[in-house]
């Protein structure tokens, strides 16, 4: 039959203003997406890359590295990245309407269900589904991870990443600390 919405491919060129079209299909994905996030923002990460990257052409991929990397940078939620992505989209209307969509839909869906949860709390069932919630969030932080990272091609880049990850894992070291080291050796051509 005819192509989904969801398949249609669309192109944005740098500076020309959206279609209402392209606005509602990006603020629905946004909005679907936001149910998804258990783990926060960063889980759903892969698939907003799918969406705003792969499928909708609004931002590169380094484009998207960059906001996800000022969000991390910025003091507060991690969902200050998804401002950066709508600013990159379509400026100040962009950022507020893409936190908007993802804000919004989950949080009254997460007010909704912790009251739920509070009165049931005593099931055995509520207590498996938080149990085994966990090991999801675990594997989208993973799957986060590799579509940040698939675009480094340099060997060394790719060790730093790894040198990285060990040292966040192993140590207490503070993360500003190693942005601004990562920071110093890409300024020194290193990586």
């Amino acid at each position: 039959m005819g192509a989904s919405l969801s398949s249609v491919p669309f192109s944005k060129k740098k500076g020309s203003p959206m279609s209402l079209i392209l606005w509602v299909t990006l603020l629905g994905k946004f909005a679907f997406l936001s149910f998804l996030a258990v783990g926060g923002v960063m889980a759903v990460a892969p698939d907003m890359h799918r969406v705003v990257v792969d499928g909708l052409s609004l931002v590169s991929s380094e484009d998207f590295l960059a906001a996800v990397t000022l969000g991390k940078l910025s003091p507060g939620p991690n969902a200050l990245f998804v401002a950066v992505l709508g600013y990159q989209i379509a400026g100040f209307s962009g950022a507020l309407l893409i936190m908007i969509a993802m804000i919004v839909p989950s949080a009254i869906f997460a007010f909704y269900v912790t009251r739920w949860r509070q009165r049931n709390t005593h099931r055995l069932s509520v207590q498996s589904f938080a149990i085994g919630a966990s090991p999801v969030v675990v594997g989208l932080l993973f799957s986060t991870a590799f579509i940040l990272v698939k675009d480094f091609s340099e060997f060394s880049t790719l060790t730093c990443v790894v040198m990285v990850a060990l040292i966040v894992w192993r140590t207490r070291l503070h993360l500003l600390l190693l942005m601004t080291l990562g920071a110093l050796l890409g300024l020194s051509g290193l990586v």
